[in-house]
């Protein structure tokens, strides 16, 4: 019998943040995958090991967690004052399905160094030292992102003394704005959909939960540790070793993407994995870290946990950590309540691997809260670039 033989796409393996993914320029993939649809999907699953029954993806390039099962298509940017348009595509481990409905914070970070490298910004606007500053438009959340990347002698510098809980090694610090973080694309209305600060969330078997519902950098449902049972202060395995626990935070998740008009029935939510997120909240209190490290009650402005496709996440996702800024900025949100409440510019939040701290300035404009940007501080690095291959019949 006569097989298919194997194709190679040109790929690069970055690390972004605290995840890591498989990039493309759009121009290199096969032309049936050039366009959104079942032939680019299928190639993005074969290519990260998808599905997966036994949950190691270990016949492709993903790691098995949500933070290393990502992909990432770049092409110049077809909109006006724009370097890059950036789509990203999380891959389902054990489903067979890509989502796009939502952006990733972390690989954000190492957009604009593809970019650069791979020549998709204008050679006139690379300094030959200093700062590249490139203009990125996220394709599906409709919104401008802009990347201040390190340049030296003309080429993207990587290495740095920049550290960032989560990440082992040291590298280049890159500063990330997401402009007018709100409104999330076409679906979820307003920064607040519900029109609260605060709702009363029924979640069926749980309870009624207070909820902060916002769209600020990803879609996100913010509750109270306390509510729940928890403290704010744990690491991964409290959670993700316990079924019961997970299954909690997943009726959470559906329950809070229906009242936010995400979806128009619980049982969409299994298709829609990566958004809304789900993360709870609590005041600052001291703990030791996933890498050992002790975290001071003193150092943070609060704690935060968040689930990302179903799994405590193991620092924080970037666009979760937009969200957080935002909320925190904004008097009355059960974010900004659990960091003290008042007004504020800037908040740092302590994660399971450590802390993090990201800006966003609010405003209130006809009665409405608006936050124009939020800064955050990434790193990013190329771990390997050549070809992916895959069976040349698999998409």
């Amino acid at each position: 019998m006569a097989h298919v033989p194997q194709i190679k796409i040109p790929a690069t393996y970055m690390r972004g943040g605290t995840s890591k993914g498989v990039f493309f320029r759009l121009q290199d993939l096969p032309e049936r995958a050039q366009v959104a649809g079942e032939a680019r999907d299928k190639l993005l699953l074969r290519v990260i090991g998808s599905p997966d029954p036994y949950g190691a993806q270990i016949d492709g390039m993903g790691g098995a967690t949500s933070s290393t099962s990502k992909t990432v298509i770049l092409a110049k940017s077809s909109k006006p004052d724009h370097d890059v348009d950036y789509m990203f595509g999380q891959v389902s481990i054990d489903k067979a399905f890509v989502d796009w409905s939502g952006n990733c914070g972390n690989l954000t970070a190492a957009v604009g160094s593809f970019a650069i490298s791979n020549g998709l910004v204008d050679a006139s606007r690379v300094p030959k030292d200093g700062v590249c500053v490139v203009r990125i438009w996220q394709t599906q959340i409709n919104k401008t992102i802009i990347a201040h990347v390190p340049i030296t002698n003309g080429q993207v510098q990587e290495t740095g003394d920049f550290e960032l809980d989560g990440v082992t090694f040291p590298a280049a610090e890159v500063q990330i704005e997401f402009l007018d973080p709100a409104e999330e694309g076409d679906e979820g209305g307003s920064m607040f959909p519900t029109g609260n600060l605060v709702d009363d969330l029924e979640v069926p078997s749980i309870g009624t939960l207070k909820a902060t519902m916002i769209n600020a950098g990803i879609p996100t449902v913010f509750i109270n540790a306390a509510e729940i049972g928890y403290t704010g202060t744990e690491l991964r395995e409290a959670v993700n070793t316990d079924p019961a626990a997970l299954l909690k935070f997943e009726t959470i998740r559906a329950y809070g993407a229906l009242r936010m008009g995400l979806i128009k029935d619980v049982s969409e939510a299994a298709k829609r994995q990566h958004t809304p997120k789900v993360a709870f909240v609590a005041p600052p209190a001291s703990y030791k870290s996933s890498s050992g490290k002790q975290v001071d009650a003193r150092d943070v402005d609060l704690n935060v946990r968040a689930l990302s496709m179903g799994k405590l996440h193991h620092a924080m996702m970037g666009t979760a950590a937009v969200a957080i800024g935002t909320a925190a900025a904004i008097p009355g949100t059960l974010v900004n309540l659990a960091a003290g409440g008042g007004a504020r510019e800037a908040v740092r939040f302590g994660h399971p691997s450590g802390t993090l701290r990201v800006g966003a300035a609010a405003v209130q404009e006809n009665g409405q809260w608006v936050v124009k940007k939020a800064i955050m501080s990434r790193s990013a690095r190329v771990l390997m670039e050549g070809t992916v291959r895959v069976p040349g019949d698999s998409f």
